[in-house]
């Protein structure tokens, strides 16, 4: 029976059965057939998602940690022995653990459509049982970094740099307590300054960021009353949610407030109304108070469009708290992540495979994509060519898995560094936000010309 109590989290061996049926009876009939020879798979998206000229990877340091936890514990044997499936591929299941080697763009990197973001090379098995897991962890996850990488362009006016102006608010939103976690952690390598998600930031080592609710202000006989209140029990952290009755006499409380208790007013938060006005008023009264260094702090179902239009229009506002659009993209809700065979050993000898069936074939053999930049560091081009063959540019897929053990790993702070110079590197007309503009596409071609 299921559990009612339970909270939908997976152990490591129950996370090796987030996987499709068909994995599982491909995978037996592999072993029934003797078709277990080395193969290697290729993850990538056919078309960038709509409202979309580039893709903020990531999800891979995530993927990873499950792919090297991968067991089949005596429950799922048990399950999967009462589905039908012979003991000879239980007995392979029991033994399971990935051997193989993985290749990919390191997470913050800028990718496009049809470039491979990772690459597997493992007996057939193994890779074959990969496939649902590694596109859960990539698709989700790239949604959201390039979600994010996308408020934080609007909150710099078009550029980069300026993600301490993004705070991930988007817990309560998520689909999930897992989603949650991911979008605090995506946010982060886009460049958010912080979150409100206390456990993402124990977890990752992010800044946690809050002001008050509504209901605290609410709580006490006046507004003044609950703003004193939280200054001497929260002097670190006096941001005043001012929009509760009337936003610029809240702001006139929150400074009488803070002259009262001699509590340094940080800021005040915006949360409805018309945010350019009132950014405005409340910078004025702030100033006037001689409170220069205090911040503006707006959100209130904000999207990276709506930020654009207040950066442009000048609206003194120092931080931007993005809730839903964040954390579930709601322009653009899906990344289309494949996982596709692309070559095994024959005989020892390698051989491309490939599909044809309209929209969807494939090109034949393992890949690598190199990089080319200007002289200023803006990109100009990508190739898509056979592993091994020597291009001009930067080779983006890099070794991450080998025999089965990780040998890349990277602290955040250096996939935040990545995902900012990306951001810089890509074309201006890449970073224009407004999905009806004319913008010519990033070349990306085929070394050969496209099989």
């Amino acid at each position: 029976m299921p559990d009612a109590n339970d909270p939908g989290l997976l152990t490591p061996a129950q996370t090796s059965l987030l996987i499709d049926q068909y994995e599982l009876t491909m995978a037996a009939s592999y072993l029934a057939h003797g078709r277990d020879e080395p193969a290697v798979f290729e993850l990538f998206v056919r078309r960038l998602p709509p409202r979309r000229r580039w893709l903020l990877v990531a999800g891979l340091g995530p993927a990873l940690a499950l792919v090297g936890a991968l067991r089949f514990g005596d429950d799922e044997l048990g399950y999967l022995r009462a589905l039908g499936f012979a003991e000879p591929f239980l007995d392979h299941l029991a033994g399971f653990r990935f051997t193989g080697d993985i290749d990919a763009m390191p997470e913050g990197s800028i990718a496009f459509a049809d470039e491979p973001l990772l690459r597997v090379t493992a007996p057939r098995i193994q890779a074959q049982l990969l496939e649902t897991l590694l596109l859960n962890q990539v698709n989700f996850q790239t949604m959201v970094a390039t979600k994010a990488a996308r408020i934080v362009l609007a909150a710099g006016g078009g550029e980069p740099g300026h993600g301490g102006r993004l705070i991930d608010f988007s817990p309560r939103r998520d689909h999930g307590t897992d989603a949650a976690m991911k979008a605090a952690r995506c946010a982060a390598i886009a460049g958010a300054a912080g979150t409100s998600n206390v456990a993402a930031a124990m977890r990752y080592g992010l800044r946690p960021v809050g002001t008050m609710a509504h209901s605290y202000v609410l709580s006490f006989a006046t507004e003044e009353e609950a703003f004193r209140a939280f200054m001497v029990d929260f002097p670190q952290q006096a941001v005043m949610l001012v929009d509760t009755y009337d936003t610029v006499e809240g702001v006139r409380r929150a400074i009488a407030a803070a002259r009262a208790t001699g509590v340094r007013l940080a800021g005040v938060r915006l949360d409805s109304g018309d945010l350019l006005a009132l950014s405005r008023s409340a910078r004025g009264l702030l100033d006037e108070a001689g409170l220069h260094d205090a911040e503006i702090l707006a959100s209130g179902d904000l999207q990276e469009h709506r930020i654009a239009e207040l950066v442009a229009a000048g609206a003194p506002i120092d931080a931007w708290g993005v809730g839903t659009d964040l954390g579930t993209s709601r322009d653009s809700p899906a990344v289309n992540g494949v996982y596709k065979l692309v070559a095994h050993r024959v005989g020892g000898a390698w051989r491309g495979v490939f599909k044809t069936s309209p929209g969807k074939a494939t090109v034949p053999g393992a890949k690598q994509v190199h990089r080319r930049h200007d002289a200023d560091g803006t990109m100009a081009g990508d190739v898509i060519a056979p592993v091994g063959e020597d291009h001009p540019g930067q080779a983006l897929l890099v070794p991450v898995v080998r025999g089965g053990k990780l040998v890349h790993d990277e602290p955040l702070e250096a996939m935040r560094a990545r995902a900012a110079h990306g951001l810089r590197a890509l074309p201006a007309p890449l970073r224009v936000l407004d999905p009806d503009a004319e913008v010519a596409p990033y070349p990306v071609t085929w070394a050969g010309g496209r099989a």
